[in-house]
């Protein structure tokens, strides 16, 4: 049985690849410097600056949806999403100790804003659109001081909140077609809100910025322009740029200490504008919208965060983009690491293949194909040529170093290539389909030749192995069958059934034994020489089981599916050795390096996270 998770030992995370840059003004820079603070699925990164390493805060259930500093840098505040009827946490971290100070419970389904106080004092929260309420939090005695709702009936959601400068008792609001500023009466626990008078202008708000000053504040709207507020007269000032506004909405903004200010917009211009008239100064064109804009010190540095899961580093005075951090930003379908090596590994999803160098998780090269998924991908083992399977019904061949393409099989599969494996001479490939067939090519130079089909699935094939002579394939389908086929007369075997939507196939090192999981949360072996079953896990407390990978030894296995976690087990004991938790997407694949050095796993949510393999030295 898998036992309980909280005694099993835990694997050690060696590296997440992977930006959330959905969530607005989610990419921040700690106050001493030293830390990119950013959000990934349930998981808050700190990652230092200086050398890249990596720091988890674990602790929410669900996606985190907002994150906040405070001032001093002493606490860190995120909040997350959670289900319709449920209560959405709130945790304030303590930065030193990277554990949580507070975790706090009011919101309905999500919190959609956070902000400190100046002096550390306060937090305020506010609710998403199904909640709409503001809530002050004593940072202290770790309790809501008030609460009210965050805008007036007439009016539309709130989006966004913000702190001023040198109050603990001020705060803004604002949202579609809302505008407040608000104080806060601590004897009477009450928030009193004041409208701003926009006049004839209606506009939704994206974000607030506050100059250092506190006199007037900057809001950025969907309209793509920005109102200049002014905080002790609640009169809007300005409204510009008058005629080149901002592509799809001004998403966040930043003021500097000169008085000008830092827009992204919605279309990935990263623009610096003159604070009084809102001209254009110098602008960048980024890819993905662009979602948050992080300043570092005095402002001589800063950072962007897109929608493209890209983060960009800028310098005041040269204003030139450089690429410090990519990711996929859709779900990751399959991951592969070179025969023999644990350098370099390759992920595929949507619209792109990726190398990525494991040490650094830089990602070396990317080939891209618009508009396009990638099912499934190999390295041939000379370490040529990369086999991947698409959802065009192509089969693509690319170099590894330049991304080159060297072959592609126009309609190899009639809906979609699901499965792909390269044969040890590396001379052939074997492919399965979404309609059910397995299909043996012969790989020549620059060419390609169909040998034989096999028909016998009656749906998806899931996943294709190969016998280390190349003489026997095994490949499962979500039609409840493995199928063991000869590949020297292109016949069946042996058939594996059970009443379950298999996912993943392995043969066990010595070849005798496959073992199979899928969607019945079960881990069958299997007798490959009568297709006999020999003994039955269970795999998962919930979900399906996608993703499995077996070490070169043979003694042990790792397996991932929709639980979100990552286990280890021991072949011949059937026990979980190790659990990793980390992801906050049904993972989707896993693989351990041919050196048995770590294992790589992926997920829906486009984290790729890197792990420490528990058993190296397994002989």
């Amino acid at each position: 049985m898998a036992g309980d998770a909280q005694d099993i030992p835990r694997l050690e995370l060696e590296a997440v690849i992977g930006f959330n840059g959905h969530v607005f003004s989610g990419l921040r820079v700690h106050p001493g410097r030293e830390h990119f603070i950013y959000p990934l699925g349930c998981t808050v990164i700190l990652k230092s600056l200086k050398d890249g390493k990596q720091e988890f805060l674990h602790g929410h259930t669900n996606n985190v949806s907002c994150v906040t500093v405070s001032k001093s840098g002493r606490y860190i505040a995120s909040g997350q999403v959670t289900f319709m009827g449920f209560k959405a946490d709130l945790i304030i971290w303590d930065y030193e100790k990277r554990a949580i100070h507070a975790r706090l419970q009011l919101h309905k389904a999500k919190v959609e804003g956070l902000a400190f106080s100046p002096n550390d004092k306060y937090l305020v929260s506010l609710g998403g659109q199904d909640d709409g309420s503001i809530v002050v939090w004593n940072l202290e005695s770790k309790e809501a001081i008030c609460g009210s709702p965050a805008s007036a009936h007439s009016a539309g959601h709130c989006l966004t909140i913000e702190y001023t400068n040198h109050s603990d008792n001020i705060f803004i609001s604002a949202g579609n077609g809302t505008m407040r500023v608000w104080e806060l009466d601590l004897p009477n626990r009450k928030i009193r809100p004041t409208e701003c008078q926009t006049g004839q202008l209606k506009r939704i708000v994206k974000c607030i910025e506050i100059p250092d000053d506190d006199l007037f504040f900057y809001c950025g709207t969907t309209s793509g322009d920005i109102l200049k507020v002014n905080l002790k007269t609640r009169l809007l000032n300005s409204c510009g740029p008058r005629k080149q506004k901002f592509s799809k909405g001004v998403n966040t903004l930043k003021v500097l200490k000169s008085g000008d200010i830092l827009v992204g917009s919605g279309d990935g211009m990263f623009t610096l504008c003159s604070g009084p008239n809102f001209k254009t100064i110098k602008k960048v064109q980024l890819e993905g919208g662009v979602t948050s804009i992080a300043v570092r010190g005095e402002g001589h540095q800063f950072f962007a965060g897109t929608e493209a899961a890209q983060i960009y580093r800028f310098g005041y005075t040269d204003f030139k983009e450089e690429l410090i951090a990519t990711s996929h930003n859709s779900a990751v379908n399959d991951v592969a690491f070179p025969f023999g090596s644990s350098e370099l590994f390759a992920t595929c999803s949507q619209d792109d293949i990726r190398v990525w160098h494991a040490e650094t998780s830089k990602e070396l090269l990317r080939i891209s194909v618009p508009n396009m998924t990638c099912n499934a991908l190999d390295f041939m083992i000379d370490g040529h040529s990369i086999i991947s399977a698409w959802n065009d019904g192509k089969i693509r061949v690319f170099a590894p170093e330049t991304g080159r393409a060297m072959l592609v099989i126009h309609n190899a599969h009639s809906m979609g290539v699901t499965a792909i494996a390269g044969t040890r001479d590396c001379k052939r490939i074997v492919s399965g389909g979404g309609e059910g067939q397995v299909r043996v090519w012969e790989i020549l130079q620059g060419c390609h030749r169909l040998i034989e089909t096999m028909k016998e699935h009656k749906a998806t094939v899931t996943s294709i192995k190969i016998k280390s002579n190349d003489k026997e394939c095994v490949t499962a389908s979500s039609d409840g069958a493995c199928i063991i086929w000869d590949l020297v007369r292109f016949v069946r075997n042996q058939m594996v059934l059970a009443n379950t939507l298999f996912r993943s196939v392995c043969y066990h090192p010595e070849e005798y034994q496959i073992i199979t999981s899928g969607t019945d949360r079960k881990i069958g072996y299997w007798e490959v020489y009568d297709g006999s079953a020999i003994r039955e896990l269970e795999g998962s407390l919930s979900g399906a089981i996608n993703g499995m990978h077996i070490s070169q030894s043979g003694q042990h296995f790792v397996t991932g599916g929709d639980e979100k976690l990552v286990k280890v087990w021991d072949y011949s004991e059937g026990e979980v050795t190790h659990v990793g938790v980390g992801h906050s997407g049904s993972i989707t694949s896993v693989t351990i390096s041919s050196d048995n050095g770590s294992m790589v796993s992926t997920s829906a949510d486009g984290a790729v996270l890197r792990w420490r393999y528990p058993h190296p030295s397994s002989p």
